[in-house]
């Protein structure tokens, strides 16, 4: 677990980690243009690849293809300290990305096979908060590696600590048993990364682009078309990346609904907040992360408290009710926040977000893992992790086009002298003292508004949730057909860890 754990919070931590070392890095490599690729590369390569992975595991072992994911991590992360100019960054970005997508899913699939099915809920509940803590600490730790050594220290970092991980999960991790062998789908693996490579690339430069202009209008109506395409391929195929049955499930499809509306939601709040703390409040970034302890305090307790009570399966939807009811008041009270909001209020706004967003997403995961066969672990994993990752960049561009909208309009009447820019928020501190109150207030009523708008998705997923109704069988019942008493289930102990750690395969 401790192996899992620290791949988990390296493969999130890329994710976030850059963000306040771009500009840095774009300096440094004379590449102000393209610098936005650096980020974008690691998620879309990342969403690309976690069917594939997942696919692959139920294939041929997941320890394996763990091994094989971590290696390509790390030697990619070596590339990108190393890189000297732009295109060699994004290029060793993309294969990070491979990379982290292959941990993150696997490490998920892998609970799986080795905790007790009853005991899956617990331990998704650790990830989930190495997740939430890590979106969190990543720009940080970027911020705080780029001040007092090098940005590329945000990337070499990963090689001691990802080493550890390696070594551990080598000789901790127990080998599958024999799987069954098939042909890889070739065809479906390539259509289904080109249309996470489409819903990637419109969401994150949809505003930068233009949303009506002809290349965004263009990739839209190529990913519609390769989606349509993806299902009679799918059906032909003999090892579908995407099994076709998992879309007849009721469960699989509303708990992947959910997990997307989700983690829009999560990192609109995760990567928005710390700007408008520094922007507004203006803390510097390391203490922006001091004034977001509250939210991270309810992330980590909830992910705790939600894994425990998910060992109960008639609690999982309850469960998720409630996380997705707290989530949607914590955006409804961001979306009160103003120029002037408190210290104090401002940490009740963070720790109900927080508790909400603890509570769903390892619960959606459980759940959807809980009701397919073991054979299927690996691909059901990928599925769920592929919605919430295009939901973490749909949100993460959405909320950028509604802030950036915002605030435009509510300083349309500044004027542009003193360099200000309505477009790049960071131009306030150029404005006299009366203008840049003006220019803040915006700013705080544009970040309160995106929340707003955020909300409806909120309330669609609590919905979905109602819709729901987790499988009261598990991994192994779902293989037989029939049901079993936990209680008689010595995996289901937690005392016999060891006697658990097996291949459910």
């Amino acid at each position: 677990m401790s192996a899992l754990i620290l791949a988990v919070l390296l493969a999130a931590l890329d994710q976030t980690i850059v963000s306040t070392a771009l500009p840095r890095i774009a300096q440094d490599l004379n590449g102000f243009d393209d610098i936005a690729w650096v980020s974008a590369a690691y998620l879309l390569a990342s969403t690309a690849v976690t069917p594939l992975w997942g696919k692959l595991g139920d294939m041929f072992g997941r320890k394996r293809l763990y091994l094989v994911s971590t290696t390509i991590f790390l030697i990619a992360s070596v590339a990108c300290g190393l890189a000297q100019n732009l295109p060699e960054l994004i290029g060793a970005r993309v294969l990070q990305g491979v990379g982290g997508g292959g941990m993150i899913v696997l490490t998920f699939a892998l609970v799986g096979d080795i905790v007790a099915p009853s005991l899956r809920g617990r331990y998704q509940g650790m990830f989930g908060s190495v997740y939430g803590v890590a979106s969190i600490a990543g720009p940080l730790l970027g911020g705080v590696f780029t001040d007092q050594l090098s940005w590329r220290w945000a990337f070499l970092i990963n090689l001691p600590v990802g080493a550890v991980a390696l070594v551990i999960a080598a000789r901790a991790l127990p080998s599958a048993g024999q799987r069954a062998k098939s042909r890889i789908d070739y065809l479906g693996s390539l259509m289904l990364a080109a249309i996470a490579t489409g819903l990637v690339l419109v969401t994150s430069f949809g505003e930068r682009w233009g949303w009506g202009s002809p290349a965004i209008i263009g990739l839209i109506v190529a990913t519609v078309a390769l989606a349509v395409l993806l299902v009679p391929v799918e059906r032909r195929a003999a090892a579908p990346v995407l099994p076709p049955a998992m879309f007849t499930s009721r469960t699989v499809v509303f708990s992947s609904l959910i997990g997307f509306v989700a983690n829009a939601g999560m990192f609109a709040v995760l990567v928005y907040l710390p700007t408008y703390l520094q922007i507004v409040h203006g803390v510097s970034a390391t203490l922006s992360g001091v004034h977001l302890l509250p939210l991270v305090v309810g992330l980590v307790v909830s992910q705790y408290l939600a894994g425990r009570w998910a060992a109960h399966a008639r609690l999982l939807r309850p469960i998720l009710l409630a996380g997705l009811l707290a989530n949607l008041a914590g955006l409804l009270l961001l979306s009160t926040i103003g120029a002037t909001t408190g210290t104090l209020v401002l940490s009740v706004y963070f720790l109900v977000t927080g508790v909400g967003i603890g509570m769903v997403p390892m619960v959606v995961l459980t759940t959807v893992q809980n009701s397919v066969p073991t054979a299927d672990l690996g691909a059901a994993s990928a599925v769920v992790t592929f919605a919430r990752s295009i939901g973490a960049a749909f949100g993460v561009a959405v909320f950028g086009t509604l802030l950036n909208t915002g605030f435009a309009d509510r300083t349309r009447h500044l004027p542009a002298t003193g360099g200000f820019d309505a477009t790049r928020p960071d131009t306030i501190t150029r404005l006299p003292a009366g203008l840049r109150d003006t220019a803040l207030d915006g700013f705080a009523h544009a970040t309160a508004s995106g929340y707003l708008w955020i909300a409806p998705a909120l309330a669609v997923g609590t919905l979905l949730a109602l819709f729901l109704k987790p499988s009261r069988t598990t991994g192994e019942e779902a293989d037989t057909g029939k049901e079993t008493n936990p209680a008689a289930d010595p995996a289901a102990d937690p005392t016999s860890a060891e006697d658990s750690a097996v291949p459910a395969a």
